[in-house]
């Protein structure tokens, strides 16, 4: 399964002219200040999450979502909805889709015919959290967006479905064309079970046959390479960090490569050294904490950490609440699992 989202690298851009200043997002959702600038922009589940949910907690407006997910230029699609703008109906596009979402990201979109109701859902196959919810509105917009430019009209579904509560559903109202429910048991758009069959003004075979094959063959280069070789350098300097922080030198020493070589493979994998060194030192302090008897100090040396201040500024980063609070969060989550009868 790939295990990695894949960000544009024009997000930066789409941030800015919504008016979000891009470094408080990145500083708070924990990633690298220059993770835009890279060739290769991959995050995990949890970072993509981290991400939007930043967004949604820096951004001044709370349908920040659904303005991300709003494109009135077709020309400034991901190749992807242009794609699916080129498919025969609206049904298609969902198809065309769903299939490539599930296979270049650990991330479906579903869709089924229930009760006279065609119901479109996404779901996070790796996700450990609730999704947040400027994510699931950005989504849904992204729908739209393909929906109402493909058919030409101002399609609407009979409903949007929310598990969370929001404060401006009638601003959602107003862009969706339709009642939002919130208190849901599902995050889910809901179109009459018409809509699909409806047929777009966009469509172009002759681009779809040039596109698709593309696309396949994107989908087979992307296999699980990447994420071996970077939890191969990951586990490299989990094993060096032994009270000092381990230099790419040594790392790329222990692989049976130059430091020039690994840096590059990094790279090309949409990562860097110093991102992995803090993906590793985040994996051990979460295993030190949650299972040892460590103190803080003790714990920091072992990360490579100069003091248990610096260590703490980091974790607070990582985790958005300091290591004392964690492990005490942790230990009750624990007791509390313990208790339950079997």
């Amino acid at each position: 399964m790939i295990k990695h989202f894949r960000v544009p690298g024009s997000f930066h851009l789409r941030l800015e002219e919504a008016g979000v200043p891009v470094s408080a997002v990145l500083r708070r959702a924990g990633l690298p200040q220059d993770i835009f600038g890279q060739t290769r922009i991959l995050v995990t589940t949890q970072e993509l999450f981290a991400l939007w949910r930043a967004i949604g907690e820096v951004s001044k407006d709370a349908s920040i979502g659904v303005k991300l997910g709003t494109e009135s230029h077709i020309a400034r699609l991901h190749p992807m909805g242009i794609a699916a703008l080129s498919t025969e109906s609206f049904g298609a596009a969902i198809d065309h889709m769903a299939r490539y979402k599930k296979l270049c990201a650990p991330e479906e979109i579903l869709h089924e015919t229930s009760d006279d109701e065609w119901i479109i859902q996404f779901r996070w196959s790796l996700a450990v959290d609730v999704e947040p919810a400027v994510l699931v509105e950005h989504c849904f917009a992204w729908v739209l967006t393909i929906a109402r430019h493909g058919t030409g009209t101002r399609i609407s579904p009979l409903r949007v479905e929310l598990v969370q509560p929001r404060s401006h559903t009638k601003a959602l109202e107003r862009y969706f064309g339709c009642p939002v429910v919130c208190g849901a048991f599902r995050n889910a758009l809901i179109f009459g079970p018409t809509d699909a069959a409806t047929p777009f003004v966009t469509r172009n075979v002759e681009l779809l046959e040039m596109l698709a094959p593309q696309f396949e063959q994107e989908l087979k280069d992307r296999s699980s390479d990447v994420d071996t070789f970077i939890e191969l350098v990951r586990g490299a300097i989990q094993q060096r960090l032994t009270g000092h922080r381990p230099v790419v030198e040594d790392v790329a020493r222990d692989l049976h490569m130059s430091s020039r070589t690994l840096q590059r493979r990094l790279q090309d994998s949409g990562s860097s050294y110093q991102r992995v060194l803090d993906e590793a030192r985040r994996q051990m302090a979460r295993y030190y904490l949650s299972n040892s008897v460590l103190e803080l100090a003790e714990a920091a040396y072992l990360l490579g950490y100069e003091d248990a201040n610096s260590f703490a500024r980091a974790f607070r980063n990582w985790e958005g609440m300091p290591p004392k609070h964690w492990r005490e969060a942790s230990r009750a989550t624990a007791t509390s699992d313990d208790s339950r009868p079997n």
